[in-house]
């Protein structure tokens, strides 16, 4: 399990624990330059995150089966990366508000402008932008209003490990749009099956980042449009039904595969 960019583990600690109570190994990866300083994280970039999230899933693949690989935000982006890279070795996804572009309802317009990125993101690459980043504002990403005082109260109050940061360097931005195009450009090449939850009211990401999903990956999709969350879908009001249907897929991914060895495998009385 992935988390977003200046995120933390946290944010899918539930989701861990509910797949462990229904008998998988779970793991939360924490990736590099994350859960410190702001010079800790511009002092990394996309393949830097990458290279943690390839670093837990062959952890995990010496303990395991079957590898599903799950991530929240960016971490969705980062799953599938790992799926283009991995085709063999990903076994199914799970993509939780997968974000492509910020183009949610509480995003500013110029995070919003495709174009206006696109002509961006290279002048950040040469150095214009640092010291500046794009501030979280509320609701940061949840509907849950006791949950979003206590986060965002932490996360602005500078515990970085239990919240993550209160805004994105621009720097980072830069780093996460060429994973962003990167992941766009090779989504056909993913064959894995993956379970896409998003929220019809997603501040951060719209849903035309799941619809990307559903149109271009070749693995079968299963899409959880949420009617009562934000962004933070994996701890905001509905993370019980999310859990819930996560479990059902990959069981049954599960399921599916073991009926599947098992006819592929000799009968030894025949021997």
């Amino acid at each position: 399990m992935i988390h977003g960019l200046t995120g933390t583990p946290n944010e899918l600690r539930f989701v861990a624990r509910g797949l462990k109570a229904a008998g998988f190994e779970a793991e939360c990866v924490r990736l590099a330059g994350h859960c410190g300083t702001e010079a800790d994280l511009l002092a990394t970039g996309w393949k830097d995150w990458y290279a943690s999230v390839e670093e837990a899933a062959e952890e995990l693949r010496k303990r395991v089966k079957y590898l599903f690989v799950g991530g929240l935000s960016m971490g969705a982006v980062l799953a599938m990366q790992y799926a283009i890279e991995n085709p063999d070795k990903v076994d199914g996804l799970g993509l939780y508000g997968t974000t492509f572009f910020y183009d949610g309802w509480n995003i500013p317009w110029i995070w919003r402008n495709r174009n206006l990125i696109s002509l961006l993101v290279p002048f950040v690459a040469l150095g214009l932008g640092r010291g500046k980043r794009f501030m979280e504002t509320s609701p940061f990403g949840l509907k849950n209003e006791r949950l979003r005082q206590a986060i965002s109260a932490r996360m602005l109050a500078g515990d970085s490990e239990a919240a993550g940061l209160p805004g994105n360097p621009w720097p980072s931005l830069e780093q996460f749009y060429r994973l962003s195009a990167y992941v766009q450009k090779n989504l056909h090449r993913i064959h894995a099956p993956a379970i896409a939850v998003h929220a019809r009211e997603d501040d951060v990401a719209s849903l035309r980042n799941v619809h990307l999903i559903e149109r271009r990956l070749r693995g079968p999709v299963e899409t959880l449009i949420l009617a009562d969350s934000y962004h933070m879908v994996t701890v905001d009001q509905e993370k019980a039904a999310l859990v819930e249907r996560s479990v059902d897929f990959f069981s049954r991914l599960v399921a599916r595969k073991s009926i599947r060895a098992k006819r592929e495998t000799p009968d030894s009385s025949l021997s």
